[in-house]
């Protein structure tokens, strides 16, 4: 492993963990500033797709509204492979907290993929998608499952 390829990997996990620390501060621009200005997001709710930053940073503004005060946000079991300007992410997601109504929100785990490309010499997220494994039974998302015990 080259030392270029040590040091971003290095920048691409501090991305990873300003998103985290981005989110339980409720920081929008914090979180919008990790992704690439055409970045396309394939979120747990709807639409089937996003484009843009602005439509990403839309998505958590969405999300931060539903808290009382600034949510937890776990992240477990990150794996990053790289090549070159490319790069893809992966692990497990689970947002949590106090709902404006009251309610306490143990939130669930999701999958969560994150592909960054290197803009101008930043590793920014230029494609993410989080979701969760389907029920083809009943149609729902499997919402209680637990990040295997090596992802921890």
């Amino acid at each position: 492993m080259t030392a270029q390829h040590v040091a971003d990997e290095a920048i691409i996990r501090g991305q990873i963990d300003k998103l985290v620390e981005s989110i339980r501060a409720m920081d929008l621009e914090g979180a919008k500033s990790i992704y690439a200005p055409d970045i396309v997001t394939f979120d747990v709710g709807g639409p089937l797709q996003r484009v843009g930053a602005a439509a990403k940073g839309n998505n958590w503004e969405q999300a931060f509204a539903m808290f009382r005060r600034p949510p937890g946000y776990e992240f477990r079991g990150l794996t990053i492979t790289l090549g070159g300007d490319v790069a893809f992410a992966h692990g497990f997601g689970r947002l949590s907290g106090t709902l404006k109504n009251g309610n306490r929100f143990d939130g669930f785990w999701v999958r969560v993929t994150a592909c960054f490309r290197k803009i101008d010499g930043s590793w920014l997220v230029a494609h993410d998608h989080a979701s969760v494994p389907l029920d083809l039974e009943s149609g729902r998302g499997s919402v209680n499952l637990e990040p295997p015990a090596e992802a921890r």
